[in-house]
């Protein structure tokens, strides 16, 4: 019997289905479709030269979800459909030759966008994931979502980079030195040239705020090492006013950091408590 190439590809394992995709995705998103009736293309704006890239990405990522509807799957579906609600939004301004159809077919596909934001948020209010209640509370203001998080503080599951740096964002406006602390702890779970750029300048802010000044300095030279954009050097020494054998002490300290979060191997000891 005869065998399309999808149907051959769907008797590969699913982790070969991503190194293959950039291969075809050029030129089989209409046989991807044809053979996945799941994918539900015909509810998008398909033959029209309006949101093609974003019709495309949602199409070939609806089809890994098909294969693994894990919940951090289902977050970029959620953030592939809101870009294409964009744009068709925006497409939707633009009168086209053929007036009526394509009309038609941009304004149901604007309503199906509409109706699966709604289906997917349902969708992750069943996973229980801190990732999945972070999304819900963080991006869709649900209080809910937002309980069960907190109520994970202290347990296993929240400890990622990621998820601590999560927790500091709910802390932030409520209890500086808790903020400081699981800042600090995302950055020791922080792998190599994985470094959340935002994590550096919270520090040097919040240490500020608490009138913690070396250890403000530090936070924002280490924060320019990452090529945060703040005040230059002879700036940052006429703001801080110390002597200059304190900035010799605290630059050192700073590339200390900077070397350690660039092995890898961070530790919030480095920066010291207490200065003279």
């Amino acid at each position: 019997m005869k065998q399309t190439q999808w149907t051959a590809l769907r008797l590969l394992p699913f982790f070969a289905i991503p190194l293959l995709s950039g291969c075809f995705k050029s030129n089989s998103t209409d046989a991807l479709c044809n053979e996945t009736p799941a994918l539900r293309c015909e509810l998008l704006n398909i033959d029209d030269g309006q949101c093609r890239k974003p019709r495309t990405d949602l199409i070939w990522h609806r089809y890994d979800v098909l294969n693994n509807p894990s919940d951090q799957n289902k977050i970029e579906e959620y953030r592939l459909v809101s870009e294409y609600r964009k744009c068709l939004e925006l497409a939707s301004q633009i009168a086209p030759i053929d007036q009526t159809e394509l009309k038609q077919k941009r304004f149901a596909a604007l309503m199906h966008s509409i109706e699966e934001l709604d289906r997917i948020q349902s969708d992750l209010t069943q996973y229980k994931t801190p990732q999945a209640l972070y999304f819900l509370w963080s991006q869709l203001g649900d209080r809910d979502a937002q309980r069960q998080f907190l109520q994970l503080e202290g347990k296993p599951e929240l400890e990622t980079a990621e998820l601590q740096y999560a927790l500091a964002t709910f802390y932030t406006s409520r209890d500086h030195i808790k903020t400081l602390t699981l800042l600090n702890r995302a950055l020791e779970l922080s792998p190599k040239e994985q470094i959340n750029t935002e994590i550096l300048q919270t520090l040097s802010s919040t240490n500020q705020l608490l009138r913690n000044k070396e250890r403000a300095y530090i936070w924002a030279m280490v924060a320019k090492s990452f090529n945060v954009p703040l005040a230059d050097k002879q700036e940052l020494h006429l703001l801080y006013g110390f002597e200059s054998a304190k900035y010799d002490e605290l630059d050192n300290i700073a590339k200390r950091v900077v070397k350690a979060l660039n092995q890898g191997n961070f530790n919030a000891a480095l920066v010291p408590e207490q200065f003279d």
